[in-house]
C-alpha cells in the first residue's frame, strides 16, 4: 500500500493505492489550515480503509514547486512517517502529478500550479512514447502575461488555471486551449500511481536528505540549482 500526500498549494490531496487500484482518495481547497488538517485527514482515511502505517510500503509526496508553507507541511509529515516506520519515501514533482492525468497528446502540455500573488509555476512538457509527458525545460514562476508570451504553437494548459487566466488564454489569438476545471484537478491518486511505478523500479529517495523544490526565495530571487 502506498500513501500519497500533496500539500504543494492550497489544494490538498491524499490517497491510498494498493498496487492495483486507488482504494481511497480525498482532496479539497484549504486556506492556511494544512498544518492542523493534514494529520487528521490521513488518519481518518487510513482508519476508513482499515490500513495502518505498518501496511505501507512507501509514501509518495509532492515536493514542489509550490508554496513554502504547504511544501514544508507535506514533506515534514511524510518524512515523519517514513523515518518512524522504516517506510520508503518518494518525492514527486507537483507538475508531474498534473501531467500524469493526461494520455498521449500532440503539441505542448503546460501543467500549472499556483505560486501566489497572481503568479504560477509552470514548465512545457512534450510526449515521449517511452516515458509519457516529460518536462523539456526547468519549471519557473511566471505572471500569466509573461508565460503566454513565451509560448507558441499548439499548447494545452492544465492544473490551477484561474478564471481570469482562462480569459487571457481564450483571447490570446494563439493555438492555446485549457482543459476543463474538473479535468485539471491535481489528484493524489495520480501521485500514488507515479509512486508505485518508481517503487517497482526501486527509485526511492533518502528520507533524511529529501528537500522541497523552491523556485524562488521569499524575496522573489531565483533559487540556484544544486
Amino acid at each position: 500500500m502506498i500513501l500519497a500526500i500533496d500539500t504543494a498549494t492550497r489544494w490538498t490531496g491524499v490517497a491510498l493505492h494498493d498496487g492495483d487500484a486507488v482504494v481511497a482518495e480525498y482532496g479539497r481547497q484549504v486556506f492556511n489550515t494544512q498544518t492542523v488538517e493534514l494529520a487528521p485527514t490521513v488518519a481518518e482515511m487510513l482508519t476508513n480503509a482499515a490500513v495502518s502505517a505498518a501496511d505501507l510500503k512507501a509514501i509518495a509526496v509532492a515536493i514542489g514547486p509550490g508554496s513554502y508553507t504547504g511544501l514544508r507541511v507535506g514533506l515534514g509529515f511524510a518524512k515523519g512517517i517514513a523515518l518512524a516506520h522504516g517506510v520508503a519515501l518518494i518525492g514527486v514533482s507537483t507538475l508531474d502529478i498534473v501531467a500524469a492525468a493526461f494520455g498521449r497528446g500532440e503539441g505542448v502540455l503546460v501543467p500549472i500550479a499556483e505560486a501566489g500573488r497572481k503568479r504560477v509555476c509552470a514548465a512545457p512538457y512534450e510526449w515521449s512514447n517511452r516515458y509519457g509527458w516529460r518536462a523539456t525545460e526547468s519549471a519557473d514562476i511566471y505572471s500569466w502575461d509573461d508565460l503566454l508570451q513565451r509560448l507558441d504553437g499548439s499548447v494545452t494548459f492544465a492544473g490551477e488555471v484561474s478564471a481570469d487566466a482562462r480569459k487571457l488564454i481564450r483571447n490570446s489569438d494563439q493555438d492555446f486551449r485549457v482543459v476543463g476545471v474538473a479535468a485539471g484537478v491535481r489528484r493524489a491518486g495520480y501521485l500514488a500511481e507515479i509512486g508505485w511505478r518508481r517503487l517497482r523500479r526501486n527509485h526511492t529517495d533518502d528520507a533524511a536528505a529529501l528537500t522541497p523544490v523552491y523556485l524562488r526565495d521569499p524575496a522573489g530571487n531565483k533559487v540556484s540549482e544544486p
